[in-house]
């Protein structure tokens, strides 16, 4: 159902890693009379938020229930393993699972990756968060799999990332409940899918510009167009001069 209601302002969720900076300056240039409200959620947390109403919408991680919230994929990220800089990781360009089998693999509770089986070593303890899981990596208790936005969210001086090319990868897409596509979620649609201001399935096509006249070229309707200086007109420069081209004038030889 399409609402119509006006609201104070549109609330949008944000996982960890997701930058909405780009279409939020979009949002404001485009609708500066409705604010745009951010709220960071959890990605564990997030389908809860939208479906009880603390948001209009939100950037979150797939998969979601898609029996009660719409979804839009925008992008795949890499997958990537954080260790320290002097970690022998660090000297190539990537790894794979198997290269990671003497490790032992950090697994957070907040992991957002799909594992069947998670590569190298369990911890004994799983750290509660992403952010806490980090730390462990910088004292050297192991490595970290993540999406590469996560690594460059908790980035430290002392620790680099490398991809994993066979790891799972976490897609994240714009969410919204089914029952609540609103007005404000249509626009939001519509930016974050590159349409134009103009584009004919925005709620706010401008009016086309009336089209301009096309001048007609002047019909020069048998007039006589004087020719050119320096042209010729076919008529001889002397009137009268009807003799051969070339015959020299003067006066005629008298005989002797």
């Amino acid at each position: 159902m399409t609402g119509s209601e006006v609201s104070p302002s549109f609330r949008l969720a944000y996982v960890p890693g997701v930058t909405p900076a780009k279409w939020v300056r979009i949002w404001n240039e485009r609708l500066p009379e409705v604010p745009l409200t951010l709220i960071g959620v959890s990605a564990a947390e997030a389908p809860d938020v939208l479906l009880g109403g603390g948001a209009d919408a939100g950037l979150v991680r797939l998969p979601v229930d898609r029996a009660v919230l719409s979804a839009i994929p925008l992008y795949t990220e890499t997958t990537v393993v954080v260790v320290p800089k002097d970690h022998v990781v660090a000297a190539v360009d990537e790894v794979c699972a198997d290269d990671l089998a003497d490790d032992i693999v950090l697994h957070p509770l907040d992991d957002i990756l799909d594992w069947e089986r998670l590569p190298g070593q369990p911890a004994i303890e799983r750290p509660a968060t992403t952010a806490d899981a980090v730390e462990l990596v910088a004292a050297g208790v192991g490595v970290l799999v993540v999406p590469q936005s996560l690594a460059r969210l908790h980035h430290r001086k002392d620790l680099t990332y490398r991809p994993v090319t066979d790891a799972p990868e976490s897609s994240v897409a714009l969410s919204w409940p089914e029952d609540a596509t609103t007005d404000m979620v249509e626009d939001f649609i519509g930016i974050v899918r590159g349409r134009t201001v103009n584009s004919s399935r925005g709620r706010r096509p401008t009016t086309p510009a009336p089209a301009q006249p096309q001048r007609k070229r002047p019909d020069s309707g048998g007039v006589r167009r004087k020719p050119a200086a320096g042209k010729s007109t076919g008529k001889s420069p002397r009137s009268g001069s009807g003799g051969p081209k070339g015959a020299k004038r003067g006066k005629p030889r008298r005989r002797s």
